[in-house]
């Protein structure tokens, strides 16, 4: 396979790329200017995500002794009066109904942070604030950052309560010296960003009236140089894309770099939403979320029927490329495209337990390598090769049931069923 450089791409886009920001404009025109190297045109699609700046997060303990700790504010979760917001600390674990007795009025130390059902009951509970934990109690802060947290659309409507990020090994110490009662300040401003989306189309020769889409994210998140999530991906449709322009496709492909997909998948929400009159002729969505890796595994999680889930295990086993294909949700650019209809799938390759890091300022592009990820391009080329070029699309377009609940789980449109608590 002869290798057109796309992995320089990865290069050039190592730096924070938050959605709606100047940088994010900056790394999706350089993504314009790889394509027009190749005579491929782009176009930016524009489209608003909320956004918000902490103007000042603070948590003081005021009882039994005072202490400040160093804290993040949640953002979209509104603010405290200036003086803030002085209340009874209590720690609620992971949201037992045992915990939330009495908690009105309180301020809730919580394990977890995102759970939709958790927060919920938080809401429904009166809790006056949160603090979120963050890190691992092994963290060396001079190390690691502080994460900047912020509230989901379903989250905000269920009620705001305000919040704020705490290290986990800080919180160790709060609730080991008996901490009672909390100062809670949170200031901050909320506003519409604009993010935006890099299109590219390359026309088919026999059926142009059928589409392919290709999509990747390029933003990333706070601290982060968002190397291997997701420059790898960015740069695999790259890859992708200078292919099947110079071995033009029988369908239409579609190329999609999803900005703000960290923000909660904004980027491929709004492109579907845009394109929803024309999505009948979507036939595949393939999504790439993070290649290149040197230890990890290569996975591809189909929200399809299970036909094609066996095609890519056959097929990995055919050509001598190990990857597992399963039916599932992947959380990722893949996932608002299959709840509009389209079978979708998302192709990874993931780092092990212990192994390179997503979401931290450690994701850069140390752990990556070249030969490797030329070889997951080789592998989704020649799948995406065989799909774009079918006689007829061997995907079946429908979701099953089994996936509809599953993405209606996990865009929060229903609440999944509490399994039993588990010990150890």
């Amino acid at each position: 396979m002869k290798k057109y450089g796309s992995y320089s791409l990865i290069k050039s886009l190592l730096f924070e790329r938050i959605g709606g920001s100047k940088e994010e404009l900056k790394a999706a025109k350089i993504i314009q200017e790889e394509l027009k190297k190749d005579g491929i045109d782009s176009h930016l699609e524009d489209f608003e995500v909320d956004s918000f700046e902490i103007k000042e997060a603070k948590l003081e303990v005021l009882e039994p002794q005072y202490k400040e700790y160093t804290v993040t504010g949640i953002g979209r979760s509104g603010s405290t009066k200036d003086e803030g917001l002085e209340a009874e600390l209590v720690y609620i674990e992971n949201g037992h109904d045992v915990n939330l007795m009495d908690v009105e009025g309180k301020i809730a130390l919580v394990n977890a942070f995102y759970p939709l059902k958790l927060y919920k009951k938080l809401v429904e509970k009166k809790v006056a604030g949160i603090i979120a934990l963050n890190g691992s109690v092994y963290d060396d802060p001079k190390k690691t950052d502080l994460h900047i947290l912020a509230y989901r659309d379903k989250m905000i409507e269920a009620g705001r309560i305000p919040g704020v990020t705490l290290r986990i090994k800080d919180a160790h110490e709060l609730v080991k010296s008996k901490a009672s009662k909390v100062r809670l300040t949170l200031i901050q401003e909320e506003m519409k960003k604009t993010s935006h989306n890099v299109v590219a189309e390359i026309k088919g020769t026999e059926y142009p009236e059928k589409i392919v889409a290709f999509t990747a994210h390029y933003d990333s998140v706070r601290f982060s140089q968002g190397s291997y999530d997701n420059a790898t991906g960015s740069a695999t449709i790259l890859e992708i894309a200078r292919y099947f322009n110079k071995n033009k496709p029988k369908r239409t492909l579609k190329f999609i770099w999803c900005g703000s997909e960290e923000m909660g998948l904004l980027g491929s929400k709004a492109y579907t939403e845009k394109h929803k009159e024309e999505l009948d002729a979507y036939e595949l969505n393939i999504n790439l979320d993070m290649t290149a890796v040197v230890l990890g595994y290569d996975i591809a999680r189909c929200t399809t029927e299970m036909g094609l889930v066996n095609y890519i295990n056959y097929m990995g086993k055919e050509v001598g490329f190990a990857i597992d294909a399963s039916q599932g949700v992947y959380s990722s650019d893949s996932t608002p495209f299959a709840d509009k209809g389209v079978p979708a799938l998302s192709f990874a390759r993931i780092a092990p337990r212990g192994g390179a890091e997503i979401h931290s300022r450690k994701d850069d592009d140390k752990f990556l390598d070249k030969d490797n990820y030329y070889e997951t391009c080789k592998f989704i080329i020649d799948f995406s090769e065989r799909m774009v070029n079918s006689y007829v699309m061997p995907v079946e377009r429908s979701i099953p049931e089994n996936m509809r609940l599953e993405l209606d789980y996990y865009l929060g449109i229903k609440e999944r069923p509490e399994g039993p608590r588990r010990g150890f």
